[in-house]
């Protein structure tokens, strides 16, 4: 639904008003259990069906028959186990070289290298296992994985599973599980860049940041190169997360702390020590678990542009963070959505309950055209007609009142009746195309 505060921000601020609301475009159907959303340097998307299947959508939306890659017999399945992750190389147009994440038969985290065959949409079936790490519990395995703006592979994992982190796994250095790590992939086997901050100290090489429950999702701002890091919480928190992708060694505090309340703080470093998310939510209206998304970054629809998109595993709702940290939910729907995904123009896609759903903002002028669009009103001061000309055809009229709310709409008049409104201060939207302007009059 439209949050109507959103335009009144706009009103006030003084020139343009846009409506806030995007819309969700049915884009492809017939999935099963998409868990992740990914392109490979060109116009198709590969969805991961949790089942361990990797399917090919084409820029239309059809689906290729046969599976990019099957790998349903050696993973194990079920809750939060399957195949999670895939990511393609930097350099995957020349190496063809991809990488998943999966649970294997034993239930623990395996990252594997594949490539492409000779025919770009079908993998060669056999991989290579860069790195395996026990799950001592069959849920919070993370499963994520993306290359980041440094070349290197980035790998969310969870604390290991059961509740509250028994094992105190997020906070101890020595173990991967609770982490963000970050490994090179560019040779035969992983190597830990000399960067990472615990090389050669007290801590897992691997190792780039630590203290998350369940980082489901996370992603790279194509334009900052920001890792925003939404970690599912235990009973009552959910969180975003946001870091430099240079910002290394961070503790965003779990078990200690989850969002920003205490959890458990016996043994925990001191608060002062800890990174705390840009923004939470708690799980008042069904809500229950965040699936994190990314930062809108397309060329489409410029009101979305900077908007951190997330949604709500259990509710269905779709919300964004804004460019100053303001939560929001925007969209209630009915779909259990488990992943987010951009294509290679960077717009946006949302996947659950078997579809996936490409996110529509409104069309928004350019910068230039806007100031092609002249109005005035007069008399202004105004006492019972207020008369309105453009150098475009007028199409809507709409006065508001300071507070934002709407007292009435016109169509096609250059003339409007204002002699029943009270004295004060009034905004009225002129609409002509796509160009919306907003200007104040005074009524006396």
């Amino acid at each position: 639904m439209k949050k109507f505060y959103s335009s009144i921000l706009a009103i006030c601020l003084g020139s343009i008003l846009f409506s806030q609301e995007f819309t969700l475009e049915e884009f492809s159907t017939g999935l099963v259990n998409p868990v992740e959303i990914v392109h490979a340097g060109d116009e198709r998307l590969f969805v991961v069906q949790q089942g361990g299947q990797i399917i090919v959508v084409n820029p239309d939306g059809s689906k290729n028959s046969t599976p990019f890659l099957n790998i349903s017999s050696i993973i194990s399945s079920g809750g939060e186990r399957g195949l999670l992750g895939l990511a393609f190389a930097p350099d995957y147009a020349s190496s063809g070289r991809f990488y998943v994440n999966y649970t294997n038969t034993s239930g623990n985290t395996v990252i594997a290298r594949y490539t492409v065959s000779s025919d770009p949409n079908i993998a060669n079936p056999s991989g290579t296992v860069l790195m395996t790490i026990d799950q001592p519990f069959s849920n919070h395995n993370g499963g994520n994985i993306h290359f980041g703006p440094d070349g290197y592979l980035w790998i969310s994992m969870g604390d290991g599973g059961s509740g509250g982190d028994p094992q105190n796994y997020a906070q101890n250095k020595n173990s991967l599980l609770g982490k963000m790590l970050r490994i090179d992939v560019s040779g035969e086997t992983y190597t830990s860049p000399s960067d990472n901050p615990f090389v050669g100290t007290d801590g897992a090489d691997e190792i780039w940041s630590y203290g998350l429950r369940n980082a489901w999702k996370f992603s790279f701002d194509r334009e900052t190169g920001d890792v925003w890091i939404a970690d599912v919480g235990q009973n009552a928190i959910e969180e975003i997360n946001k870091m430099s992708s240079t910002d290394l060694g961070l503790n965003y505090g779990w078990r200690c702390y989850e969002g920003n309340n205490t959890y458990n703080t016996s043994g925990c470093p001191s608060q002062e020590t800890m990174t705390f998310p840009v923004a939470v939510y708690n799980h008042s209206g069904g809500r229950c678990s965040i699936t994190g998304g990314y930062v809108y970054r397309g060329d489409l629809y410029p009101n979305l542009t900077g908007k951190y998109f997330f949604a709500d595993y259990c509710s269905g709702e779709i919300g964004w963070v804004d460019q100053e940290n303001n939560l929001e939910f925007l969209t209630d729907t009915s779909n259990f959505f488990a992943t987010f995904g951009e294509d290679l123009q960077g717009e946006l896609y949302v996947g659950g309950s078997g579809k996936l759903f490409k996110i529509v903002g409104e069309e928004v002028a350019s910068v230039q055209d806007l100031n092609k669009l002249k109005i005035s009103f007069f008399p202004n001061p105004v006492k019972d007609v207020l008369n309105v000309e453009s150098n475009k055809k007028v199409e809507e009229i709409s006065i508001y009142n300071f507070e934002g709310k709407l007292l009435g709409s016109f169509k096609d008049q250059a003339q409007i009746d204002v002699s029943h409104l009270s004295k004060g201060v009034y905004m009225v939207t002129v609409k002509s195309g796509k160009l919306t302007k907003t200007q104040k009059i005074i009524k006396n």
